[in-house]
């Protein structure tokens, strides 16, 4: 068996956080939104139908729980978010993945999609640090 590898465009913008039974879990580098990113760790997994029915159930567990998570990031922010953006694009990054984005009614992008959009603010390190211990101990 070989060993799960994101693509390197997830290592640009995003850090490792935790594995979960069927994703690694990443945290998008953008401090305007609490964002996590679920990557199916199937070899070669493009599209939905590239995974096993049972796959495809757990994907769906994992992006429930995923939208908790941002939920509680969002919270203990001071920020609650208002509705969470769940989407598989993969228009620029072919391999498999799931984006859980927590958004607010005052965010600079409301109520537009953000896929796309200029403006990604780097969170801090000690933010970063908080953010992944959150995640990885909830």
């Amino acid at each position: 068996m070989t060993e799960f590898r994101a693509d390197p465009a997830f290592e640009a913008g995003s850090v490792f956080a935790v594995d979960w039974p069927l994703c690694q879990v990443r945290l998008q580098d953008d401090a305007r939104f609490p964002w996590l990113i679920l990557l199916p760790r199937v070899d070669g997994a493009v599209e939905l139908n590239d995974l096993t029915a049972e796959q495809r159930a757990a994907l769906m567990e994992e992006m429930v729980r995923a939208g908790e998570r941002v939920r509680a990031l969002g919270q203990a922010a001071g920020r609650p978010v208002d509705k969470l953006n769940t989407a598989a694009l993969g228009n620029v990054t072919r391999q498999l993945h799931v984006h859980v984005v927590g958004r607010r009614r005052d965010d600079g992008l409301w109520p537009d999609p953000i896929w796309g959009r200029p403006g990604a603010v780097p969170l801090s390190a000690d933010d970063k640090a908080a953010l992944l211990r959150a995640i990885r101990e909830a």
